[in-house]
């Protein structure tokens, strides 16, 4: 995965970077992939970066007051689409000052095209791969509006030491910790967190997406999941997981993902039964209560249940577990109102939601888990089953997609998405036996019966 992929960049944004090292090699690759696309970015620091890292860039504006920009930036970007600007280096100490944040705006306004993007490097490291800021750090500008706190993924079991973390003494007073204590997930996920540490100096409205960089080995990446967990559980708009200098940076991109069971509608066709679908009989519960709980036993981070026909008793059936109920008082006109009412109930830290049917006892948390791991992995607009040579369900939507789906109208669900985006789909194979429904009376004494109603 991309970078600017994982990291959901849109045109015109600000980015800055802090925390650990590599945010110089995140920065250059991240302006690499934005020219790339065909668009124009502007590297900056607001603190020092080495005279021999500006040789990465395209092309390099040094400039001699940190408080003003040089007319000719505009041009320079219709020639060089990547420019970086720093103040001239200083020969003694081998590196180039920063500009001064306000500068930011400036050169936005400068500039005058609204899609261009601007990354900033925002903090110093001393090249070690978690720190603590001291007081004057970090120098964020206020139009910022994404901030990627960056850890390196080899400070897990080394020592709360200088040698490995700068300012090990700041970042020990914010967790309580001592000196030479192991670091351990849940102490780089409280630093990053803290608004002394990673999050200092957040603007408003800002996104919080930490990287865990240098994700090389299986026993790092199985740490840097557990440190994702608990940076969502935090607060963190996503977190990325990867290595910046590798062939493909992002290996995956954690936020939180819910499943919207889908129990409203009237189940004509399961009448002879002697009742509506969701609450036939199955197992020690009924249809909606063994899907709720597939999808409460998932790693799905929150469940909503739409309901609508005899909501009252479907509600009650429901009872006791830790999910949201969400009414669609408009059950009978078709799918498409109980997709906007589940979308209406999700939390909005949540960026994919996962649709199930009530109706399919052939989906376990298995599948779900399997189609969560799909999205983290890909980045994916949409992932669907594969089953018997076709996508079946349950089907997870990006956010990226939900506005499209609000418009949908009528009794077809995401169906109209997953054929106009067909090429944005992620496929997760699986075995045919998700593709049994409960659609009619013959279908439930079948399935029940196969299946000892589990």
């Amino acid at each position: 995965m991309e970078l600017q992929v994982g990291f959901r960049l849109r045109s015109g944004e600000v980015v800055a970077i802090v925390g650990g090292g590599g945010k110089t090699t995140l920065m250059f690759r991240l302006a690499e992939e934005i020219v790339a696309a065909g668009n124009s970015v502007v590297t900056t620091t607001t603190t020092r970066i080495f005279s021999a890292q500006t040789g990465l860039a395209p092309h390099h504006l040094a400039i001699e007051n940190p408080g003003s920009l040089p007319r000719e930036l505009p041009a320079l970007l219709q020639v060089h689409p990547h420019v970086l600007i720093t103040v001239m280096p200083e020969n003694e100490s081998g590196k180039a000052p920063g500009i001064a944040p306000e500068l930011v705006v400036e050169i936005k306004e400068l500039v005058g095209d609204s899609k261009l993007n601007i990354v900033v490097e925002a903090d110093g490291s001393r090249m070690r791969s978690l720190k603590a800021p001291e007081s004057h750090e970090p120098v964020i500008p206020d139009c910022t509006t994404l901030v990627s706190p960056i850890v390196g993924a080899d400070i897990f079991g080394e020592r709360l030491t200088d040698e490995h973390v700068h300012r090990a003494h700041i970042a020990a007073d914010l967790l309580g910790a001592r000196i030479g204590d192991l670091v351990t997930p849940d102490m780089v996920s409280r630093l990053l967190l803290h608004p002394q540490g990673g999050a200092k100096g957040l603007p408003s409205g800002a996104r919080l997406v930490p990287l865990i960089n240098k994700v090389e080995t299986k026993s790092r990446l199985q740490l840097a999941r557990e440190t994702a967990r608990v940076l969502l559980r935090g607060g963190a708009d996503e977190v990325l997981l990867g290595t910046t200098a590798g062939a493909e940076p992002v290996r995956e991109r954690w936020g939180r993902v819910a499943v919207i069971l889908l129990a409203a509608g009237g189940s004509t066709r399961t009448s002879e039964a002697g009742e509506i679908k969701q609450l036939l009989p199955w197992g020690r519960g009924t249809l909606v209560t063994r899907a709720a709980d597939v999808a409460l036993q998932s790693e799905a981070d929150s469940v909503v249940v739409v309901v609508g026909c005899q909501a009252e008793r479907v509600e009650d059936a429901l009872e006791g577990r830790k999910l949201t109920v969400a009414q669609n008082p408009e059950w009978a006109v078709g799918q498409s109102g109980s997709v906007r009412a589940g979308l209406d109930a999700l939390e909005p830290a949540v960026k994919g939601a996962i649709f199930m049917l009530v109706d399919q006892p052939g989906v376990g948390p298995e599948l779900l888990n399997a189609v969560i791991r799909m999205h983290r992995e890909r980045g994916a607009a949409i992932v669907a089953p594969l089953a018997g040579g076709r996508l079946a369900n349950p089907v997870l939507f990006d956010q990226v997609l939900w506005p499209e789906m609000r418009q949908v109208r009528g009794d077809i669900g995401g169906r109209a998405l997953l054929n106009r985006h067909a090429e944005k789909v992620a496929c997760v194979d699986w075995g045919d036996e998700i593709l049994a429904e409960v659609n009619t009376s013959d279908d439930y004494v079948l399935l029940r019966k196969s299946s000892s109603g589990n």
